[in-house]
């Protein structure tokens, strides 16, 4: 070993003893159980149902209960129980509303001595410091002496209860509780996995990033609906636009105002003021998250279409100053005949629905009116200087990524393009031509530029560009269609121009495991022991579709987190989850709400599949973490013998 690295080991670990320590306590932590993960997609902001799917571990808290308790108690007492778990205090206070107060103090013991049975049965697989290192400070002392088995005590049993006793007598009861129902949500999910589009349709992603943001161990890959809020942080007038139309259209501009504080009032008064007797028609309806349309208040429709004017003409003037991209069949703005009303969309020429356009300027269609221009600057200024938002984005660069491979599974949310002979197909991006893994990274590299470059750079302004092609590009991974037709919806009553043709990669890892196979190769991956997991379409579970695909080499598990996806998939939801023993999804029903969870102790009904059972037991010596830590080890080894020689 590089006597460098000999060097600042030997300051670490001073003493031959305490390198010899640190070699038992990481060999003992390999031969543990690995850990859970816990695989989440397509979120679109549904804040409560993502909250409980974390809570229950989807259903595997409650599997705890039910394999701790068994048929000793009700049905009735185990559905109370883990809806303590899943909401503490909010539960607290209705027991103790409703509960006669002689009757309390064996309820709590009872309570008690159940969830200290169910802490051990979850904290089986982990090292005594790391359970500790989740519980509360002020707590650790009394919940490690509950949770560890104590063998010089000959009556064990008493010994517990009279420290259940106290606990219940000096009236800290209710902070035990909450204490120990919060270490089991935190050790029944090890790591977590969001493959994308926390953003978007519900009412919450700012809430979902608030949870993220302190969440113990998490990774993401960033799906499309993600990176145009990425590039909206970062000042880009096309994503800025796209995430406004898309907060009025789902009824969400409280995101924008109460969640991230971002001031839209400019944009509201040079709405009224310019699109006061304008045709709103095709803007007088609103998208909630559940798929519902109502109308809109009058100033709402006149913002909607105010900022979609705008949104075409910063699309137009990123899609003019990057000819790589090729999408110049995006540009309509400039094919409109506005004498007949009309626009020539491909090669035929439509009537528009709508042709009511005040501030398109026929000679120069793209640019910004001098008053649109001012807007714009304040909705930039706004984004980029949210304190809040910011933070969040500021998590998706720096636990985010286009791609993740961990333990052997590879995670991306769109697709990886392919041409119609199952070949990666090629993009020219920066002036230099990638496919397959490579294109991931180089449009990775300018994403991260758009953040962290400085303001008004080059970089900083490709970066955005980079990342508005991430939401909508023909070849991008993120998108996986040909385009984005929000101009044709709006304006062209004609559906064949509505059509957003998936790429052929949808097509091809339905049965053509030989394809699952070739990306698998093409990330560094064997596919003896390997899974690609994405989601962003949904599965429609409704018409017989199966999230395992190419024979059980992918697995597709956007289920339609989102209620406007409801009725078309047939579920709310998939997760996916692998621990030491296999992997299995869960297949969730709706989430009514979380008063209902608490109130009537109703829990999200999930149907299991398992997906793969392991030949043999997976330890932390198999996993990504363990291959660290045995490299650690081998380290410390030399340090070791180094000491044993009289080198240090």
């Amino acid at each position: 070993m590089d006597k460098r690295i000999l060097s600042v080991l030997s300051r670490q670990f001073p003493t031959e003893t305490a390198a010899a320590t640190e070699i038992i306590n990481l060999q003992a932590i390999l031969s543990l159980p690995k850990g859970t993960e816990h695989f989440l997609t397509d979120i679109h902001g549904e804040d409560e149902q993502f909250l409980h799917v974390l809570k229950n571990g989807s259903g595997t808290v409650k599997r705890k209960v039910e394999s701790v308790i068994g048929g000793r108690k009700s049905l009735s007492y185990k559905k109370r129980l883990t809806t303590l778990i899943y909401y503490p205090r909010e539960k607290l206070e209705l027991i103790k509303a409703e509960m006669p107060p002689e009757e309390m103090g064996e309820w709590y013991m009872e309570t008690l001595r159940d969830l200290v049975d169910v802490v051990k049965k979850v904290s089986c697989k982990y090292t005594r410091s790391k359970v500790r290192k989740a519980i509360p400070e002020k707590y650790q002392y009394v919940v490690e002496e509950l949770i560890t088995e104590k063998e010089e005590v000959y009556d064990k049993e008493r010994y517990y209860n009279e420290i259940l006793r106290s606990i219940v007598d000096i009236g800290t009861a209710d902070q035990v509780i909450v204490t120990l129902c919060n270490l089991i949500q935190r050790l029944v999910v090890d790591h977590l996995h969001i493959i994308g589009d926390i953003y978007d349709r519900g009412p919450g992603p700012h809430i979902i990033m608030d949870k993220l943001c302190d969440y113990h161990s998490v990774d993401i890959v960033w799906g499309n609906h993600d990176v145009v809020w990425m590039g909206a942080a970062a000042g880009n007038p096309a994503c800025i636009a796209n995430v406004i139309r898309m907060s009025v259209r789902y009824g969400n501009l409280g995101v924008l105002e109460d969640g991230y504080g971002i001031n839209l009032l400019p944009l509201a008064a040079f709405a009224m003021k310019t699109y006061e007797a304008s045709d709103l028609s095709r803007f007088h309806l609103k998208e909630n998250n559940r798929g519902e349309f109502f109308d809109l208040e009058k100033i709402e429709s006149q913002m909607y279409k105010a900022i979609t004017l705008m949104q075409f003409k910063a699309e137009g003037q990123v899609i003019k100053r990057n000819p790589d991209f090729e999408m110049d069949d995006q540009l309509l703005l400039d094919k409109i005949n506005f004498t007949e009303g009309s626009v020539v969309c491909g090669d035929k020429k439509y009537p528009l629905l709508d042709c009511d356009f005040p501030t398109v300027d026929p000679s120069d269609p793209y640019a910004f009116t001098a008053e649109e221009e001012q807007v714009m600057s304040q909705l930039v200024f706004g984004f980029m200087n949210s304190e809040k938002l910011r933070k969040h984005i500021r998590l998706l660069y720096e636990k985010g990524s286009m791609y993740k491979v961990f333990n052997g599974n590879l995670m991306y949310h769109g697709c990886v393009p392919l041409n119609e002979d199952a070949t990666f197909t090629k993009a020219k991006i920066g002036g230099t031509e990638t496919s397959g893994r490579a294109l991931f990274d180089v449009l990775e590299g300018y994403a991260r530029k758009a953040f962290y470059s400085a303001q008004g750079s080059a970089d900083q302004v490709k970066g955005g560009d980079i990342l508005w092609y991430l939401w909508c590009g023909p070849k991008s991974p993120s998108y996986g269609r040909s385009k984005m037709t929000t101009f044709e919806r709006l304006f062209i009553e004609d559906k064949e121009t509505h059509t957003e043709v998936k790429d052929p990669y949808y097509r091809f890892i339905e049965n053509d495991e030989s394809v699952a196979v070739s990306i698998l190769h093409e990330f560094g991956l064997d596919e003896a022991r390997s899974h690609i997991i994405n989601g962003h379409v949904p599965v429609e579970t409704r018409k017989g579709q199966t999230p395992i695909k190419a024979g059980g080499k992918v697995l597709i598990i956007d289920g339609g987190f989102s209620k406007a996806y409801h009725a078309k998939t047939g579920i709310a939801g998939y997760t996916l989850a692998i621990d030491s023993h296999g992997m299995w999804l869960v297949e969730h029903e709706q989430f009514e709400s979380k008063e209902a969870a608490i109130i009537k102790e109703t829990d999200i009904v999930s149907d299991t599949l398992t997906v793969e059972n392991f030949e043999r037991r997976m330890y932390v010596e198999d996993t990504d973490t363990g291959k660290r830590l045995q490299e650690e080890i081998d380290e410390l080894k030399e340090l070791l013998e180094a000491y044993r020689n009289g080198m240090y």
